[in-house]
């Protein structure tokens, strides 16, 4: 199969839903402004050290290969994909533009390209080396060979899935600052990998494991917590309260959703809250992500809502994992690792 570049819709995936629903890929750097997409890389790098005065030569280095690479290597009728981590689903599809300064987008979406989204891939049903091949963190890079071809394999049509719930400056030595900017991108790399790993295995949970996980936080937070048994139809999952029992606020009920191949719904959302009273506070838990209806029924409910997806659920399970209960632990055991600081 043809290469295919992957294009990354922001620091965890914050943009892919614009990404897909705007028919786009962009990168950020909106401080340098509307840019002549055939500008010499010499000229480019001036104009980033004058606008971002405080990066190290080296970041420039590698900030202004990414954008480069994107408006001159990428051409139109090139494979272009991107990752939506929430949902887990790597979306494929054809550059159908130029890249082109869209003012009316968020800053971050501006320097963009046309995209028709034809395929998607889940996660889960990648091997663990095509994984590590996507868990790379450019913004932008190539993606060959095996991992593509089982891309290509394992994709199927995105309306079929919905409707089943760079030249670089190169020196004969590496200065120090350089070297720097090297080890910040094998840390940042390391992390996202780690992060993602997580993730992956949250995905491969059992539900009653994955509301055992999330009784388990809210009980390292300083909650006394209820789990419904399995097979109850009470509407609600996990309990939480200071005292176990509820008389004390908050009151916290959460619904447990673990379907990672399905979106909830604005219908999800209001079937949940609408047995809740005043002063009840709530929690979604979204292994599948949320529909951006949804999102919008959670921000106008008049019940406190909290819509957690499994990036959000990651973070939580590993800031308070110390905390955790043995048990809960025991269903992702993870261990310390110690890089250099900058």
């Amino acid at each position: 199969m043809a290469d295919i570049w992957f294009v990354r819709a922001g620091k965890e995936s914050i943009y892919a839903e614009d990404f897909i629903q705007r028919n786009i890929v962009a990168i950020g750097w909106p401080e340098l402004g509307s840019i002549d997409p055939l500008i010499a890389k010499p000229k480019l790098i001036q104009l980033y050290q004058q606008t971002f005065a405080g990066h190290s030569e080296g970041r420039a280095q590698v900030s202004v290969s990414q954008i480069i690479r994107f408006m001159q290597e990428l051409k139109v009728g090139d494979a272009v994909m991107t990752h939506d981590r929430d949902k887990q689903i790597y979306y494929l599809g054809r550059i159908l533009s130029d890249c082109k300064w869209r003012p009316e987008l968020d800053p971050e979406l501006r320097r963009a390209r046309d995209v028709e989204w034809q395929l998607q891939i889940s996660r889960s049903t990648l091997s663990s080396d095509a994984k590590n091949t996507l868990g790379a963190i450019q913004t932008l890079f190539l993606v060959r060979g095996k991992a593509a071809t089982e891309l290509q394999a394992k994709a199927i049509p995105i309306q079929q899935a919905l409707a089943t719930p760079k030249p670089t400056v190169t020196t004969p030595q590496s200065s120090p600052t350089e070297q720097s900017e090297v080890e910040r991108e094998i840390r940042a790399e390391l992390l996202e990998k780690s992060e993602q790993a997580i993730e992956d295995r949250i995905v491969r949970l059992q539900w009653d494991q994955v509301q055992e996980l999330v009784a388990g936080i809210l009980r390292a937070m300083g909650y006394r917590t209820t789990v419904s048994p399995r097979g109850s139809d009470r509407g609600v999952d996990v309990f939480a309260s200071p005292d176990g029992l509820g008389l004390e606020e908050p009151r916290i009920f959460v619904e447990v959703k673990h379907r990672p191949t399905t979106t909830m719904s604005s219908q999800d959302i209001r079937s949940f809250i609408g047995g809740r009273s005043a002063g009840d506070k709530c929690l979604y838990i979204s292994t599948g992500g949320y529909s951006k209806e949804a999102r919008y029924e959670a921000d106008r409910s008049s019940i406190p809502i909290n819509l957690l997806g499994i990036v959000e659920l990651r973070k939580l399970f590993v800031d308070y994992y110390e905390k955790l209960d043995e048990e809960v632990k025991s269903l992702i055991p993870l261990k310390r690792i110690y890089v250099l600081a900058d």
